[in-house]
Formats: structure tokens, sequence, C-alpha cells
């Protein structure tokens, strides 16, 4: 099976990027010829790439150059099936691992006030996006698209009409040897040390880039009115507005408490160190981090707003909460740092996560492109 994969940039700490890495890696492993269209791409064993870096100004013209220049190079070579995880309309499998974006503009304009959801509106890029989107989901060579999650295989049929049988909800994969409960015996002791943190204070964990929404600032408020005094809030990832968060827990009193690791190439000993998982984000259709910290036992705590809320059982393996509700996501939080001393709950977390390996991921996914090509796709 010779396979093309669309993804416009490489980022090494990027949830989506990560997906294809392991996707096109556990592909190739499961005997699939697998090329990557990218403007950047890191060599990657038998994974072939090819770079489409047309100049551009701006992100209108970055997506709408790349767009083009993708679709010509795909036509160039002959391909059994394109798989885009970009909103491009020269595919015949679209994996929506970027959610919908009307969806997240809704949920976003939640938390705005009523002149920046006007500016929202107007912003030139959401109005290119919502275009391609639309005109990505009418195209009449699609012929499936994978969803990661039940959530944004609901949203796509709700708002675009798509029928039942081009959705496929095929959840992310996770290294369940890399990521796993033995990470807290390996790492926990050298990593509290590092950080200066007693073995008594419960630890909640973050990982993720575009702090603001997925919830940061919340998890900083949550940490300043929870009963667990000694509780830690640990905040692994980048974003350029890292300051203001950080100022935010000084105002808060809770700057001790919050620490900012910055992006990490191994996340590993991080989930060792930490107690439980939090990520109240406004949107996030499947967040590899969430899986990984169930892989790794721990219990999280996110957002209805979030795939992720599909394999928590409360009470068991997490909580879930509204991401605006700074009162349910306190609770929630404190819930699961409780949970986090409870091995029970470590065995519920890590068995949410076992049925999601990569290798089962990879079968899923191979099954689905037989079954097209075999309907002639």
């Amino acid at each position: 099976m010779k396979l093309a994969l669309i993804r416009q940039r490489y980022n090494p700490f990027g949830g989506a990027e990560r997906f294809v890495a392991r996707a096109a890696a556990a592909l190739t492993a499961s005997g699939a010829s697998v090329t990557v269209f990218a403007r950047d791409w890191p060599g990657d064993g038998d994974v072939r790439a090819v770079r489409c870096d047309p100049f551009y100004l701006g992100r209108v013209w970055r997506d709408r150059s790349f767009a083009r220049a993708v679709c010509r190079a795909v036509a160039s070579e002959r391909f059994d099936l394109v798989q885009s995880h970009e909103r491009v309309a020269c595919c015949d499998v679209y994996r929506a691992g970027d959610g919908v974006h009307r969806q997240w503009l809704d949920n976003r304009a939640r938390a705005l006030g009523p002149l920046s959801r006007i500016a929202q509106s107007l912003n030139p890029y959401h109005r290119y996006v919502l275009a391609a989107e639309a005109r990505m989901f009418a195209s009449a060579r699609l012929a499936a698209v994978i969803c990661n999650s039940h959530m944004v295989a609901g949203e796509i049929r709700r708002r675009f009409g798509l029928p039942e049988p081009k959705l496929h909800v095929i959840y992310n994969g996770v290294d369940t040897e890399a990521f796993h409960p033995r990470l807290k015996r390996e790492h926990r002791a050298v990593m509290r040390l590092r950080l200066g943190i007693p073995e008594s204070a419960p630890v909640l964990l973050f990982v993720g880039s575009g702090f603001e929404r997925k919830g940061v600032g919340r998890l900083v408020a949550a940490l300043a009115a929870m009963p667990e005094r000694d509780a830690r809030l640990v905040v692994v990832g980048r974003d350029k507005a890292e300051g203001a968060f950080r100022r935010e827990a000084r105002t808060l009193g809770v700057a001790e408490r919050a620490h900012f690791a910055g992006p990490q190439q191994d996340v590993r000993p991080w989930y060792g160190l930490a107690d439980a998982f939090a990520l109240p984000t406004l949107y996030d259709p499947f967040p590899n981090a969430a899986l990984e910290a169930l892989a790794c036992g721990l219990p999280i705590a996110t957002s209805v707003q979030s795939g992720a809320a599909e394999l928590v059982r409360e009470g068991a393996n997490g909580m879930v909460c509204d991401a605006l509700d700074g009162a349910g996501i306190t609770r929630a939080c404190s819930t699961v740092l409780r949970l986090g001393r409870d091995p029970m709950a470590e065995v519920a977390a890590r068995s949410a996560a076992e049925p999601l390996s990569l290798e089962a991921m990879a079968r899923r996914l191979i099954d689905l492109y037989e079954t097209l090509l075999s309907h002639g796709c």
C-alpha cells in the first residue's frame, strides 16, 4: 500500500505532529510505504519526506500557498490513498485531528468579551479556514473522515451533514511500553528532589502548548483555591505568554507552588513525577498528553470540550468539568489528586489506555484503507 500523508509543519512538542510521526512509523512497520508531504519534516527511518515550502507572508497566504503546492506535488505521483491532516480538497481521507474550526471558535467565544467576539468573527484567517473546511467536506473526492473522538464525529455530522458511514472514530495511539506506571518508580524521587518538591506534596501535571486555550490560567487559579495547600502544579510546554501566567501565579500567592518547566524533549520523567494530570481545555479533539498520562497510570481532570473525556470514568480514573467553570475545575483537580494516591485509580487509568496501543491504531487505519480500496477509492 502506497500512502501519502499531508501535514504542513512539524513541531516536536505538538500533539498532532506526534500523531503523524507515530502513525507513519507504525504504518511503515506494518508494511505500508509512507510519504509525508510537509513544509519541513525530520528524516525518520523508512518514512520518506517531500518538502512543499512555497514563500508566504501571513497565515492566510501560508495555508493557501501550502494547499496549492501540496496538491500539485501529490498529483505528480501515484498513491493508493492520500490522507491529509490539513484542510485541503485533494485528499481521499481527512483526519480531523484539529477538530472543527467553527466549534473551536464557538467555544472560544464563550471566554471572550463582546468586542473580541466581533474581532474574531471578522478575522481574515478564521474566515479562510472556515471556507477551506467547508470546501473539503463538500469535496466529491473525500471518501472518509477519521475522527479521533466521538465528540468530533458528532460535530462534523451536525455541522456539515456528512453521512455516518463516512465518519470513522479511531482514537490516537500511545506507546504503552514507553508510557507506563513504572515511570513513577524510576523518576519520582529524582524529579521531586530536582524541583524541591517534598514526597508528601501532591503534584498536578499539565503538558501542552497553547496555555490559554488549554487552561493553564484556570489551573493556576484552581491551585490557589484548592484545599490541598501543599499541592504543586507543574507546567510542561512552550508558550510565548508564559510570563503572564507566572505573574498570575505571583498575584494569587502560589508562585512557589507553580513550576513552569518549559518544553521537554522527553516528557516521561515528568509523568513519573506527578500524582495526577489536568487539562481543562476550551477545545481539544483528543489530546495525546491526556492519553499518555492515562497510560502512565495518572488519573486525569479534563473538560467536556475534550475528546479525552470519553475515556474518563468519573471517580475511578478521573473527573470531567466545564472548561470555564472555575469551581468545577478546582473540585476536579482536588479529586484527581486524591485519586492519584489510590492504587486502584492507577489500575483504572492504565486500563483505559492499554487498548489504544500504536499497533492497534495502525491496524485500525490499515483496515480502513483496505476497505476503502476494496470499494474503489
